[in-house]
């Protein structure tokens, strides 16, 4: 593994209410409460192709692999590390019947398709991509570093990556900081609608932390601020959101 990151655990971390065990490196970004918040906003009875872009070692797509079982996943991966970490917890889980790796440059048509990837062929596109904007944060002189944490071109290019690979009528689910949401609704003209922006807050009258963000390939229709979650209250995490980040429900988008 990388010498940077750590050894990863050999038994791995349980995740997901304990239904995947994922090894990762010791140091470094951990699969955490935006990854199975991710996990849990994939349709409950999703079938189909999911492709998780920017996989990491893979926290989301076996998730998802792992709690609906009909699904064809691809873990969309550029760093070879954390490829190779993803491949060990696609066997880790008894997942290889189910999940593909893709190791390749998810925001360049060529390394998509170097990738194996065929654009326009996805059901549902989950990613939780790099949080940083070039534009307003200092890059890491550390290209991998740079890379985890800061996506060449924004939120915006990502998630267009993201819905290039989506089918027509099919969706596109990130997690992503409120202050990217400009930057997401400008990258819908012209390729899809429909968004559905739900609000993450750490605790209740709190500004929200994320949002999850989900459109539709190929709609015009106009885009929807939903009621928020609510991450904790007094006692430690709510309710609701342990049951999401358990894998015991799924988080509950309407339809448009």
């Amino acid at each position: 593994m990388d010498e940077a990151a750590g050894e990863a655990r050999p038994e791995g971390d349980a995740f997901f209410g304990g239904k995947v065990r994922l090894r990762q490196f010791s140091r470094g970004h951990r699969a955490g409460t935006d990854a199975a918040l991710l996990a849990a906003a994939a349709p409950a009875e999703f079938r189909g192709l999911a492709l998780d872009a920017g996989a990491g070692c893979g926290a989301v797509g076996l998730a998802l692999a792992a709690t609906r079982r009909e699904a064809r996943v691809g873990l969309i991966e550029i760093d070879p590390a954390s490829a190779a970490l993803a491949r060990e917890n696609v066997a880790l889980n008894a997942l290889g019947g189910q999940v593909e790796i893709h190791e390749g440059d998810l925001l360049s048509a060529r390394g998509r398709r170097a990738a194996g990837l065929a654009d326009e062929s996805a059901d549902l596109v989950l990613s939780n991509p790099p949080f940083l904007d070039p534009a307003r944060a200092r890059a890491s002189p550390d290209p991998d570093r740079r890379r985890a944490h800061m996506a060449d071109g924004g939120a915006g290019r990502w998630l267009a990556a993201c819905l290039a690979l989506a089918r027509p009528g099919g969706e596109a689910i990130l997690i992503q900081r409120p202050e990217h949401l400009g930057a997401l609704l400008d990258a819908l003209e012209g390729r899809a609608g429909a968004a559905q922006i739900l609000p993450v807050f750490p605790r209740a009258g709190a500004a929200a932390i994320r949002i999850l963000f989900r459109a539709r390939k190929g709609s015009k229709a106009p885009p929807a601020l939903l009621p928020g979650l609510v991450l904790h209250d007094e006692a430690g995490f709510t309710q609701e959101a342990l049951a999401l980040t358990r894998g015991e429900r799924a988080l509950a988008f309407p339809h448009q």
